[in-house]
């Protein structure tokens, strides 16, 4: 690398909250939490990042207190108790220094038979019951009472994150997970007022917003994960052009979002032709909040995440030149990095210190325990 790194290092404030440097560990879900709850190694895991010079942590997908939220029994949970467990955390985290918040998370339509997770039973929540647009439905429309009752959940887990400690709270809402079902167009064909128009698509995330709101108070900071791409489709498209994303992002932004992170696969292409601005980028040029890209970074290839797939995906080390470039250029305010943090728990410090030679390439084997 050419460029000097200096650009990563800078201290960042989001509503309040000061953060070192403008390094952010990215949410990777890491099936690690036994029946939904992270124990002592997940402590360990996230405090071993924080202590290396990783400005803010955004945990793992979490899932709220709603009975078909998860599609793992192995994926942390964000209630009962769970919530013991998560002040651990945060309290390894804040003993070396470090910044955390949760990522809350509800999956929707997107569990799958093949999977083991709680009340299999029962049928999962979305706008339409659909997985896929030219798919046939796999549950039937959620009422309006329990999009409601998802709302509250959601409420009453920024309160715990705020009681337990935590320094914000992050709200997943891309890759096709529920409030992303309900922005998609195609799979959401409600007629009710959750449904049509981009008002109506985007109420439900925009009442949970503001019910997280009230909960926390407006000194709390909230993020709020979008993306073009799903998991069931790395082609799709919320918004076409400049004009369309930005009246997705201003309407959340109103209800209360002080940061976007900003997924992509590849945080180096651009989103919109005529502009070498990625979704990060217009997320910031738009609305004018401070905005987090996500992609690849520092490694040479993409994350797969069909199937079993995303286990056989080994990348080596990448340049971070341009990411440099554009994050000194001011289109973007902080960086999330994913799996090259799995990877080399010490990749900011490595970083900061130009030990470009010591960084270790991801390879599928660093998912089979919390390193």
């Amino acid at each position: 690398m050419s460029r000097p790194v200096d650009a990563l290092f800078q201290p960042f404030t989001l509503n309040g909250l000061r953060l070192p440097n403008r390094v952010v560990m990215a949410p990777m879900t890491r099936w690690h939490s036994p029946e939904g709850v992270p124990g002592a190694d997940v402590a360990a895991y996230y405090r071993r990042r924080a202590a290396n010079d990783c400005g803010l942590i955004i945990t793992e997908g979490t899932t709220v207190d709603h009975p078909v939220a998860s599609y793992s029994v192995r994926v942390p949970q964000f209630h009962g108790d769970a919530l013991p467990a998560w002040r651990r955390v945060v309290e390894e985290v804040h003993e070396v220094g470090g910044r955390i918040m949760p990522q809350l998370w509800h999956v929707g339509v997107s569990r799958r038979p093949s999977q083991e997770y709680p009340n299999k039973h029962l049928p999962s929540v979305s706008p339409s019951g659909l997985f896929l647009p030219d798919k046939r439905a796999v549950a039937p429309p959620a009422s309006q009472e329990e999009i409601r009752g998802v709302t509250e959940a959601f409420a009453r887990a920024a309160l715990a994150a705020r009681e337990l400690g935590f320094d914000g709270v992050a709200i997943h809402g891309a890759h096709g997970y529920l409030f992303d079902q309900f922005f998609w167009e195609p799979i959401n064909r409600r007629d009710d007022e959750y449904g049509g128009d981009l008002e109506g698509r985007t109420r439900f995330a925009v009442e949970t917003l503001q019910a997280i709101r009230r909960e926390v108070g407006a000194d709390f900071p909230l993020m709020f994960r979008i993306s073009q791409w799903k998991e069931q489709d790395y082609a799709a498209k919320l918004a076409r052009t400049p004009e369309e994303l930005g009246e997705l992002l201003q309407v959340l932004a109103s209800a209360g979002v002080d940061a976007f992170d900003c997924s992509q696969r590849r945080y180096w292409e651009p989103e919109f032709a005529g502009s070498t601005l990625n979704l990060a980028g217009w997320a910031k040029r738009l609305t004018g909040k401070p905005a987090m890209t996500v992609g690849s970074v520092g490694l040479s290839k993409e994350l797969v995440t069909r199937g079993d797939r995303a286990l056989n995906q080994q990348a080596e080390v990448a340049n971070i030149d341009s990411l440099l470039e554009r994050l000194e250029a001011g289109e973007f305010d902080l960086v999330a990095v994913g799996r090259a943090l799995l990877a080399d728990h010490e990749w900011a410090r490595k970083v900061r210190e130009q030990r470009f030679d010591e960084l270790r390439p991801y390879t599928p084997q660093v998912l089979e325990r919390l390193f």
